[in-house]
């Protein structure tokens, strides 16, 4: 019964023409994750894709290894003799170029250095030039004091409860210093596109899906269907694996396939490194690595697929409608975005079903919740509450659908 019920999703024509779409869409949003990682030649040569890959991983291992003061220091010191050339202090763009590509191997560094030595919610890219060699011994302590000032602001007054703020300072003191960095370009590349490609598959697998408990209806079969003798029984089960099988199959072919496409071309290096390396994570408050980061972003996005498609699949069922049923996942990945911009909605959205496709950019946000004395980061609470949920919405989807009457 199942694999007839796999038959009936796969011959379909659109069935076909959905899974062109996201074959398609997943070369495009691979080559784009492939272009985030550029390499500027010692000619001021711009180029993207393996070789480029190749040149930058060999610039910045050489700067491989723990974070140390005399590390930051000998930082500060290149970087002045960069800013202090010829090429630096041309007009011309291809000599600035130059420049540059004598700076790429410790970027990533000097990166840290700006945000370290920078306010907590700006980001100005020459703080590293005006840094000197006896502050920079307080590189890790300025990340927590710019923490500690920003939660003391005006702009912030109210916002965290005491317990938050000292969740939040005592997160950042946990992190491990000091920091080991090596050449991460191919994780960073793979996460920032991730939530990309997963909402692509939820979209596209909701074609899929719909069908699944309204094609009775709709081909006027139903009476046939729940009248068999194993109608209301085995057949609704077999509806429900087919349905299992196809979004899981379709998430992890696809996730599975980018995965390996972006890290064969990037690199698999940097994986245990802290996610705080990286530009857009120095602020985030969850001490994982990259690959722990990884971990969380495909298991939460598969636990994403399965909960929108199957509350999808549930909606189906109750109303005999395909139409409601492929508009579920639009529904719930766009209307949270229209409504991001209403700070006072944060902790809310925080906590929709939306955020399990996107949690690389969760583990960045500050939603807090507090139960208790217990505090507690958004990511945690929504892959332990979607999971409950989606363990209850199984049995519901196949009652509801046993229980329906025929007219």
């Amino acid at each position: 019964m199942t694999y007839f019920e796999l038959k009936k999703i796969f011959l379909k024509p659109v069935s076909r023409i959905v899974l062109t779409i996201l074959a398609v869409s997943l070369c495009v949003v691979s080559y784009f994750a492939i272009g985030y990682v550029d390499y500027v030649d010692e000619n001021g040569n711009n180029t993207i894709g393996i070789a480029a890959a190749s040149a930058l991983r060999d610039e910045k291992n050489k700067w491989a290894g723990y974070i140390t003061d005399d590390v930051l220091r000998k930082v500060l010191q290149e970087n002045a003799l960069i800013n202090n050339s010829k090429e630096y202090l041309s007009k011309d763009v291809t000599e600035n170029n130059k420049a540059y590509s004598k700076k790429q191997g410790f970027s990533d560094i000097r990166d840290m250095i700006n945000r370290a030595f920078g306010s907590f919610q700006s980001y100005n890219y020459y703080r590293a030039d005006s840094v000197t060699q006896e502050e920079i011994s307080s590189f890790y302590d300025r990340r927590t004091a710019n923490l500690v000032e920003w939660l003391k602001s005006d702009e912030q007054e109210n916002r965290y409860s005491e317990q938050e703020q000292q969740f939040l300072i005592a997160q950042y003191e946990k992190l491990k210093k000091p920091f080991y960095y090596e050449y991460a370009d191919g994780w960073a590349a793979l996460l920032e596109y991730a939530p990309s490609i997963i909402m692509l598959v939820v979209l596209t697998t909701g074609f899929l899906a719909a069908g699944i408990f309204s094609d009775e209806f709709q081909l006027k079969a139903d009476s046939v269907f729940f009248s068999a003798k194993l109608g209301r029984d085995k057949a609704v089960a077999a509806k429900i694996k087919a349905g299992f099988i196809v979004v899981t199959s379709i998430y992890w072919i696809t996730v599975v396939l980018y995965s390996g496409i972006i890290l064969t071309v990037l690199g698999f290096g940097g994986a245990g490194c802290a996610i705080q390396n990286g530009f857009s994570n120095w602020k985030a408050f969850y001490n994982i690595t990259y690959l722990q980061d990884y971990l969380l972003t495909v298991l939460g996005g598969y636990l994403g697929n399965l909960f929108i498609l199957f509350l999808s699949m549930f909606a189906s069922a109750k109303t005999h409608s395909k139409a409601l049923a492929v508009s579920i996942p639009f529904i719930l990945l766009f209307i949270p975005s229209f409504l991001s911009g209403i700070s006072v909605l944060s902790e809310v959205l925080g906590l929709l079903p939306d955020q399990l496709l996107q949690v690389y950019t969760a583990v960045k946000t500050f939603n807090l919740y507090q139960i208790g004395d217990r505090v507690v980061g958004a990511v945690p609470i929504i892959l332990t509450m979607y999971f409950i949920l989606f363990c209850i919405l199984l049995p519901l989807l196949y009652q509801v659908y046993r229980k329906t009457e025929i007219k």
